[in-house]
């Protein structure tokens, strides 16, 4: 069990069960009156979110999420399907739970999988990927004003803002959870 007043970034907990986690919170002690718990928390299988107050003495069953690491292994068109490194099962997994993920993930890269009561329902791809650049428009000689940036097209099918040097063929490294652009790759 956890309490409201326990609430923390990230924590997971249950209402009505169902596995939520908690995005954002605040503990409020106004002039008059009991403290609270003002908390804006998301749905995990659903995506929902909510605003919140409650009692810093409510109480809550903790969600049990598992995490594991997995290898992209292809997309047969509705279905993505990652593989257990120790059991090599294969896992299908649906396109809204990988969507976010997808764009940064080649066939055979590792992925981080999250599962709640044994079905995986989130698709994390690591936080820096490199990938080759396929397709962008040529740099123009000269053309070397600050933080000047071209739409480019990794090999993954995703478009990526880069700096205007860029060439295709370029290995980069980008950062997942932004999407952004942070160097070439070494």
């Amino acid at each position: 069990m956890i309490y409201a007043s326990d609430f923390r970034k990230g924590v997971t907990f249950d209402i009505n069960g169902e596995p939520h986690v908690v995005l954002d919170f605040q503990h409020v002690k106004p002039g008059k009156g009991a403290a609270f718990v003002r908390t804006k928390y998301k749905n995990i299988l659903t995506g929902a979110t909510r605003e919140e107050a409650f009692n810093p003495n409510d109480k809550f069953p903790k969600a049990h999420i598992d995490t594991k690491q997995m290898q992209y292994l292809y997309n047969d068109g509705e279905l993505y399907y990652f593989m257990d490194q120790e059991t090599f099962d294969q896992v299908p997994i649906s396109e809204e739970q990988v969507e976010d993920a997808i764009k940064y993930l080649r066939e055979n890269d590792m992925a981080t999988i999250k599962f709640y009561k044994g079905s995986a329902f989130l698709v994390e791809a690591p936080n820096f990927v490199n990938l080759k650049i396929i397709e962008t428009e040529p740099g123009v000689k000269g053309d070397t004003a600050t933080n000047v940036t071209k739409a480019a097209v990794v090999e993954t099918g995703a478009t990526i803002q880069v700096p205007i040097f860029i060439e295709e063929g370029e290995l980069i490294q980008i950062d997942t959870r932004t999407g952004e652009y942070l160097g070439r790759a070494k």
